[in-house]
This record gives C-alpha cells, structure tokens and sequence, in this order.
C-alpha cells in the first residue's frame, strides 16, 4: 500500500489505536484520557483532510483526471483491496469518491469538536473513560462505513455503531433513557437484518461477490427477474429507511435524541442518520435501478408525509431537544425526496443536505444541551429572554434556526431548494405530475419549518427571564464552547455563500453512477 492508501486506512483505525490507548489509561487519569482522545480525533481528522486535499489538489474528483491515476491494477490513490475472508469472497475493500468523502470529513470533524464540547459537559454518571472510548468506538463505524466497498465491510461498519450509541443513550440519557435506547436498538437491529438479507441474496444472485463496484456492473443482476429485484430492493430500503429514519419508521429518533446526553444527539443527527440515506445512495440505487423506479413514488410520498408530519410535530412539542428532534424527521424527508428524483440534482441536493444537516442540527443539538447545562431545564414554558441573560448563546441560536429554516446565504438553503426543484423533472420513467405535487408540498413545509423554528427562538431568546431565573447568575458561551461551536458556524456560512465548495466534489460521482 503506499502512503495515500495507508492514509484511508488511518482515518479507519486510528480511532481503535486511540481507543486501546484509552483502556489502558487508569479511570482516576483524567486529563490523560481527555488529552489522548483530543489527540487521536484531531490525528484523523488530520489524515481525512490529507485525504480531501490531495483529492482537490490533484482534482481527482474530475473523472478524466481520476482515470490518468488508476494504476496497472485498476486501483485508484485512495484505495485498497486485499483478500480478508476468502471462503466468501469478501475484501478489505476500501475507496473513497465524492459521495463517501464530505460525509467521511464531516464525521472526522464533527467528532473533534464532540471531544472539544464534553471537556467540562460530561454527563452523569461521571465516566470520561467508558464515556470517550464509546465515542472513539463510533467513530471506527462511521468513518468506516463512508469508504466501504465490499458489502459484508459495510455491514460490520453500519452495525459498529449501535452499541456504543445504546450505551451512550442507556447510561448517559435522562429519565427514559432503557425506554430509548431499547427501542434505538430494536428498531435498528430489525432494519439491519433485512438489509443483511438483501446484501446476501445480492451475493448468491449477483456472480457471488460483495464488492460493490462489482454489483453494479453485474450482468447476473441486470438480467434478474423484476419481483426479485422489487423484494432484494425492499429489504436494502427497510434497513436504510429505519436508519434515516423514514416516516413511519421514525418514531424511535424523538425518544433517542431526547434522552440522549448531548454528545450522543451530536453524533446522531450529524452522523448516524446519514448512514442511511447514504447506503440508499452508493447501494441500493445504482445495483437495483430499475427496481428504484418502481419504488422511487413511494419514497418520495413517505418524505413529503415526513416533511409535514416532522414540521406539524415540531410545534407541539414543550421540550426543545426533542422539538429539534423532530425537526430532523422534516429535514431528512428532503434529502430523501431529493434521492427519489433519481436525477443528478436531487442526489447531489441530498448530499450537500446531508452535510448541511449535519452542520445545523448538530449546532443546534449543542445549544440545546448548553441550555440545560445552564438553567438546569428544556421546557420551553419555562425558557425565555436568553438574549438578555446569555446574549451570544442567545444570538447564535437566531443564526442558527435561520439556517435550519433554509434562509439564503447560509448551507440550510442548498440542502432543501434543488431537492425540492429536482422533484420538477424526475428521472425518466417516472410520473411528472405525481412528483410535481410532491415539490408543492415540499415548498409547504418550508413554511411550516419557518414557522416552528421561529416559535422555538420566541419562546427560548425573546421576552424577558422566567421569575426562577431573574437572580440566578448565568454564564454565556464558554472558551471550550466558542472553540467547538465556531467551525461549524463558520462552515454553514462558507457553504451557504459557496456552495460549489462541496457541489463540485460530489458531481462527477454522483454523474458517473446515475448518469447525465
């Protein structure tokens, strides 16, 4: 392997290195542990931007330029392909393109500034050993799983995180926390073995190999009988949509996210709910094509349900965790309405909504838990006149929510507008009309998100503090917060003012697998 290629291995594995080192610290070390985690996520998210800018640099995500650097092996510079289980045919098979990359970088990223964030915002019971080694843990599987191309690698990845995350929400959560994180997990787990069952009869019906690249090009696939095709798809989309979650597989993420620790909802919204739509975009669509167009209606009518149900659910909410819960339910039903365009413009609108989801709702899963941090309370009847108590708390949530709601100029806006404008002209084959009305009514929960996100910001910033709160000494954004929460402020801005910045490392991927 040569340096680029050990390079995507150590975005892989450096986190399992930092973790064994983490076991090894004694539990009373404290500092030792923190310092050696901070360590170990900014060396991988040192080796993912090594991997993004060589990639810019080199302009490898233009295809013509990618071809001139495969070598005589037919490898590209970030790849690897040894032999693992031969009695199966499956691979260490790992690559990184424009759609694995920005999400890879993104969960590199995200988890630095976790690590930032939980210096002095550990959650109780106190255990920043067993609490870092699981965050350490899932960044192993989500790293993994954007680079995976062997199917049976991409399954060990996808399930690496349900553990840590159980745990996370089982032992760190609030009251409920065994109701949801059981519920996390059974639903999960559900999802997984259907998709498990997908993964295998597209191995024993495909030329009998995991690999994806393979799949896709699988003449045994292309010549299957459509049913075939209709049930294999089927149980992909049921692993995929409960890990989004899809309306109405979506009911276990508002318990999860409410009772996780902040950490753990961080991680959830930023990065785990895009394991999902990602496999619905590197797995299902380009192996199973023709099946996509027989199920494309109905997920694009599931997310447009999402949009509205999510938004209509968002304003009878009281606590505001889970009002930004189930805010995620909403905006991932445009990144879904956007893959179920099929067209280059609604799956790169999903990617860059993925990104910008990640950037938004993650920030606003960090305010959230700064207010409970601060006024001991989520409740929005008790919360009111933020701005006058903790007034740069208070203004960094007014930018937030108007990112959230898809206000131009910052990266909520290129998430939601082309995928909402793809649904106008979807692939060829299905129905115009159909998908038009899909597009209304995607542009109606954009009010709706205006609406409940400006709600949440009245009831939380505005008016004047609760009686309990008017003595109460209040401190606004810590050094340790402005140090986690100012890169995510400053990407939503530069992507909402740039959007070619990330628009132009996914198209020629996302071109190449589903076509001009």
């Amino acid at each position: 392997m040569n340096f680029n290629s050990w390079a995507l291995t150590a975005v892989v594995f450096l986190p399992l290195v930092g973790l064994a080192v983490v076991l090894l610290i004694p539990k009373e070390d404290e500092n030792a542990i923190k310092q050696v985690t901070l360590l170990t996520t900014l060396a991988t998210l040192a080796a993912s931007l090594y991997v993004l800018f060589h990639w810019v640099s080199n302009k490898f995500y233009e295809a013509d330029k990618l071809a001139a650097f495969v070598d005589e092996h037919g490898r590209t510079p970030f790849e690897v392909n040894k032999s693992w289980i031969e009695v199966i045919n499956s691979n260490y098979h790992i690559e990184v393109d424009g759609l694995g990359l920005p999400m890879m970088v993104l969960s590199a990223f995200v988890t630095v500034l976790c690590v930032i964030y939980s210096w002095n915002h550990f959650p109780e019971p106190h255990n920043p050993k067993a609490f870092l080694a699981l965050v350490l843990l899932l960044e192993v599987g989500m790293n993994g799983t954007f680079v995976a191309q062997d199917l049976i690698l991409f399954f060990i990845f996808f399930e690496i995180v349900l553990l840590p995350m159980y745990f996370m929400i089982g032992v760190w959560g609030g009251p409920n926390r065994e109701y949801a994180s059981i519920k996390f997990f059974l639903f999960t787990l559900f999802g997984s073995a259907f998709m498990l069952l997908g993964f295998l009869a597209l191995f024993f019906k495909g030329g009998r190999t995991f690999d994806i690249q393979e799949l896709m090009a699988s003449p045994e696939i292309a010549n299957m009988p459509r049913s075939t095709q209709l049930l294999i798809f089927g149980g992909l989309a049921l692993g995929f949509a409960i890990k989004v979650p899809m309306f109405p597989f979506h009911t276990w993420l508002p318990d999860a996210h409410t009772e996780a620790p902040t950490v753990g909802s961080v991680l959830l919204a930023a990065i785990l709910l895009k394991l999902g739509t990602y496999g619905f975009i590197k797995i299902a669509l380009p192996i199973l094509p023709e099946a996509f167009e027989t199920y494309a209606p109905w997920i694009g009518g599931l997310a447009v349900i999402g949009i509205i149900y999510g938004a209509l659910g968002c304003l009878a909410q009281k606590d505001m965790k889970r009002l930004i819960a189930f805010s995620s339910v909403a905006h991932m039903g445009y990144v879904m309405l956007g893959i179920a365009s099929g067209t280059t413009v609604g799956i790169n609108a999903a990617v860059f909504g993925m990104v910008a989801h990640g950037l938004i709702t993650g920030m606003l899963f960090f305010l959230a838990g700064s207010v409970q941090h601060t006024f001991h309370t989520r409740e929005l009847s008790r919360l009111g006149g933020l701005l006058i108590q903790a007034p740069k708390m208070g203004w960094i949530l007014g930018f937030c929510a108007m990112a959230s709601l898809g206000l131009p100029g910052l990266a909520g806006f290129w998430g939601e507008f082309p995928a909402i404008l793809s649904a106008f002209n979807p692939r060829p084959g299905l129905s115009v009309e159909l998908f038009r009305f899909y597009m209304v009514v995607a542009a109606v929960g954009t009010v709706l998100a205006a609406g409940y996100l400006l709600w949440m910001l009245q009831k939380v910033a505005f008016g004047t503090p609760k009686d309990e709160f008017k003595d109460a000494h209040i401190h606004d954004v810590s050094r340790a917060e402005w140090i986690a929460w100012l890169p995510l402020l400053l990407l939503i801005v530069a992507l909402g003012v740039y959007p070619n910045l990330l628009f132009k490392l996914t198209d020629s991927s996302v071109t190449a697998l589903f076509g001009g």
